[in-house]
């Protein structure tokens, strides 16, 4: 996936907004839903046990990213992700921020 096509899925859900984070896009609704740190890399933020989901049924695209000691979102590698299971990860993440 490119970065414009999660852009796209991203900004398409309801009230979905994109600022800067730190020199890097976030999608928000209320808070950060995902975040893209660089072309190649999605953070979205799941709570623990989606996280866990995601990352064993897409270890091929799909991991844990922690901060400090919480896990606090899945990192996908775009050039590898598949685009249905990216919108799912995103509207999860995006109904979990409202």
């Amino acid at each position: 996936m490119t970065p414009q096509e999660v852009r796209e899925i991203a900004l398409g859900l309801e009230e979905a907004t994109e600022r800067d984070h730190h020199g890097f896009p976030s999608f928000r609704r209320r808070t950060i839903f995902a975040t893209m740190p660089d072309d190649e890399h999605l953070h979205v933020m799941l709570n623990e046990d989606e996280i866990r989901d995601a990352v064993a049924e897409s270890p091929g695209f799909c991991e844990e990213k922690w901060w400090g000691k919480k896990l606090a979102a899945v990192r996908v590698s775009l050039p590898l992700a598949d685009e249905r299971i990216v919108r799912e990860l995103l509207q999860d993440a995006w109904a979990q921020h409202g």
